[in-house]
């Protein structure tokens, strides 16, 4: 399915510059009642764009199209919506500004405003940096959001997070190809670099002794390293992008909270289940369990998967979708 292209005109960003027509991507799945009181909002994550987003989205899952309006939009800097790789000069390439998360929320509030005409949802949901996306919905937009699902992501980028991302820019800066962001083909070696890190972050240590790496058709682990992925992301500069928007996700940073943590949390009114992998290495429950402590309207649900940052996404155990739809489902009943 193509995307929808929302055009903002000129945008001012928190790096400093102002894009002179931002992009939102998006797509949009069943129809929005005469009340406009059904609109979910279901942004995408690190390296996913629309179609990534499609597995809860049907029929006999939570987010029924027949029952709910479903926009999913792609984050910026994911290569549909403006992106290093689909932006002219002199934003292009390496050149393109630092987007924040609350950069993102802004944009996202416009599209549902100018072009729906919502000015409530019903739910924000998201996974990952879609969560992060999430968390800031509800607390830099309180009274336009009743639901937020946060799942495997946080309200702010961790120490320890923010360092695992590094890894992910060295693994992209240090192709020789790289050539200062001003590359002329896909860098295959960094791109190589860039799954090792994923491999060995994303996926926890139990999944690895259950050998579920190899249940995946792989006859060795080495075969599993050296898969090719479909489909992947190919651009370095939308890589780094992305990771920078990551590694600068915090809530609290912005005028309404001046960079009190705890004082942003509270502000989440919205009726909120917070899910994180019991086995996520970036986004722990710990920090999940301290985000639920400071919101009045929160549960925390850990997801009891041993998929590590992967529990619930496309592809991954039935048990652990199941798991997150059950959970969509709770959270509108509500």
């Amino acid at each position: 399915m193509a995307p929808e292209i929302f055009e903002l005109g000129p945008t001012a960003v928190e790096g400093g510059a102002t894009i002179p027509n931002l992009k939102l991507a998006y797509v949009t799945h069943g129809e929005l009642n005469a009340e406009k009181s059904n609109a979910i909002l279901f942004p995408t994550w690190f390296g996913g764009n629309h179609p990534s987003n499609a597995w809860i989205i049907g029929p006999d899952k939570a987010l029924d199209p027949s029952r709910y309006f479903i926009v999913v939009v792609n984050i910026i800097g994911n290569g549909q919506s403006s992106s290093p790789s689909n932006t002219p000069a002199p934003f292009d390439g390496p050149r393109f500004p630092y987007v924040s998360v609350l950069d993102n929320v802004k944009a996202q509030r416009r599209l549902m405003s100018e072009v729906f005409g919502v000015d409530v949802l019903k739910l924000v949901v998201g996974r990952s940096m879609g969560a992060q996306v999430a968390f800031q919905w509800g607390a830099y937009y309180p009274d336009k959001v009743e639901r937020i699902l946060p799942f495997v992501g946080s309200a702010r980028t961790s120490v320890h997070n923010y360092i695992f991302l590094e890894n992910v820019k060295t693994a992209m800066t240090s192709d020789p190809a790289f050539e200062d962001g001003e590359y002329k083909e896909p860098l295959t070696l960094a791109f190589r670099r860039m799954r090792l890190v994923f491999d060995s972050w994303g996926l926890s240590q139990a999944f690895y002794r259950q050998n579920l790496h190899l249940k995946m058709g792989f006859a060795t682990t080495r075969e599993y390293l050296d898969r090719v992925q479909p489909g992947a992301v190919t651009d370095a500069n939308n890589v780094l992008a992305q990771v920078a928007t990551w590694q600068g996700a915090d809530l609290s940073r912005n005028e309404l909270y001046g960079g009190d943590y705890a004082k942003a949390l509270a502000g989440i009114t919205a009726k909120a289940i917070v899910m994180p992998s019991r086995t996520d290495m970036y986004f722990p429950p710990e920090d999940s369990e301290i985000e639920v402590s400071h919101m009045p309207n929160a549960e925390l649900r850990v997801i009891p998967s041993v998929w590590g940052h992967r529990a619930g996404a496309p592809g991954t155990d039935p048990v652990d979708i199941a798991f997150v739809d059950q959970a969509v489902r709770d959270i509108l009943a509500r």
